[in-house]
């Protein structure tokens, strides 16, 4: 029988020489399931074990952080993987984001668990093929009535848990466990020719209905029967939940405090400082994250298993708690370690694994309701390869992708074209003319990386279609 977790962790805090030490150990197991053509594919399950070892040495000329990652360790090699970290530490330079260590009385408040967590000592959490079969059960159907209504179905489903292990030789023990899943599901009409695309996150497949999101898919290759060639220019567009979260993820990700302060950022105040108290946008809207958020919840503590600049490993076990990145229209704070936050003076808001877009306005409305208000515009379906640009903009290119359709006097009228967009999500909340009803969604571009999201559909004004792409 292999060696729990939690074992792993106090055995590498018992071998450590070093000044102070943390060690994270993550446990993850997957499950997934493909089709092509309306055919089920594979399926397959996998686990993986990671042990982190962070040696802290403070010496006389500065302390310094030495971080070893490596997986599948077995119980001879921990005590390896502890020494390489604390050499690396001997001969790495000091630490400019050092910082005395979290301890058990800074922790969270329930332990490092939330509501329906368990604690330390129980075992780690796993997944296994079984989250998926209600979802296949009604994908089979799924994929039999698409079949006979002459369209091609080709996608996957994949869930993933995570039980991290987070001790410190300051005493601290936390745990969390992280489920994740997904859905992809791309359309194709018989000759191949109309394509449209949807997806979905999820905890546990119980509220994915695979009928539901090839309904939506089937109207859209409906509405692609009429092609319409249009050339660039800045279009009144309509982005649906799927599009504002790739856009506003990678803003988020952009956040960082430290770049802020150095000037190398969009937030950054000319002169010096900040953006912080700036008005972004007139429009009523918050940007924020919560671990608790119903349906995104998220580890309520710091994890870092490395240093950078939005993160820092001396962090490791400081407690989150809901964050406004955005309130009423102004930047109301950036992502910041106990470091950066002595240089910016701000108050400590490190990043949190969750994030969510909404307006203050009542009745917010829906993305038919925002197509039928629509003289004439675009509206998106995803986007994808998406690249910065200018970092001092934060604009951004990249293309459109399985569906641009044409909306005229309320009505979808036809498909046009793909585009290349150049585009600042900064720069785009200023020209924000309407913002619809939060929705949980996943991102296209970064839902490997970033799916605990929830977005409205937006209306910009002018979104900058640079150049017709002939991608499919």
């Amino acid at each position: 029988m292999s060696t729990r977790p939690q074992e792993t962790v106090e055995r590498a805090l018992s071998a450590a020489r070093c000044d102070d030490c943390i060690v994270i150990a993550d446990e993850t197991s997957t499950a997934n399931l493909r089709w092509a053509g309306n055919t089920l594919t594979t399926n397959g399950v996998a686990q993986s074990r990671r042990l982190t070892v962070i040696a802290v040495d403070r010496r006389a000329g500065g302390t310094c952080a030495g971080v070893v990652s490596r997986a599948g360790v077995r119980d001879d090699q921990v005590e390896d993987v502890v020494r390489a970290a604390e050499k690396a530490a001997a001969d790495g330079s000091p630490a400019e984001d050092a910082n005395d260590l979290v301890g058990p009385g800074t922790a969270h408040p329930s332990g490092g668990t939330t509501e329906g967590q368990p604690g330390w000592d129980d075992p780690a959490a796993s997944t296994s093929i079984g989250v998926l079969a209600g979802f296949a059960a009604g994908l089979g159907d799924t994929l039999r009535a698409a079949s006979a209504a002459g369209r091609k179905l080709y996608g996957f489903a994949e869930h993933e848990l995570t039980s991290t292990f987070l001790g410190s030789s300051t005493g601290l023990r936390l745990r969390h466990d992280q489920p994740s899943g997904k859905v992809e599901l791309n359309a194709k009409s018989a000759d191949l020719e109309r394509s449209a695309w949807t997806g979905v996150a999820t905890r546990d497949f119980a509220d994915v209905d695979a009928a539901a999101l090839d309904a939506g898919l089937a109207e859209r290759l409906d509405w692609a029967r009429r092609s319409v060639d249009l050339p660039a220019g800045r279009y009144e567009t309509l982005l649906p939940p799927t599009a504002v979260a790739d856009l506003l993820t990678y803003m988020y990700w952009s956040a960082g405090a430290k770049d802020a302060v150095e000037g190398r950022s969009v937030f950054s105040k000319p002169g010096g400082g900040t953006r912080v108290g700036e008005r972004l946008t007139g429009q009523p809207v918050t940007l924020r994250s919560d671990p608790a958020a119903p349906g995104l919840a998220c580890a309520p503590f710091v994890i870092a298993h490395a240093s950078g600049r939005e993160m820092s490993v001396f962090d490791n076990g400081l407690p989150l708690g809901p964050t406004e990145w955005i309130r009423g229209g102004e930047l109301a704070a950036l992502i910041q370690t106990r470091h950066t936050a002595a240089l910016s003076q701000l108050p400590v808001t490190p990043a949190i694994g969750n994030l969510i877009f909404s307006t203050s306005q009542p009745d917010a409305p829906g993305i038919r309701d925002m197509i039928a208000r629509t003289k004439r515009g675009l509206l998106l379906t995803s986007l994808w390869y998406i690249r910065e640009v200018d970092p001092q903009t934060l604009l951004l290119t990249g293309l459109t992708r399985d569906g641009v359709y044409l909306v005229e006097n309320g009505e979808v009228t036809g498909a046009v074209n793909n585009f290349r967009f150049n585009e600042s999500p900064v720069g785009m909340l200023g020209r924000l003319a309407e913002t619809g009803a939060t929705e949980p969604t996943l991102p296209r571009e970064w839902g490997d990386y970033f799916s605990r999201v929830a977005m409205p559909p937006l209306r910009v004004e002018g979104f900058n279609m640079s150049s017709v792409s002939q991608a499919r």
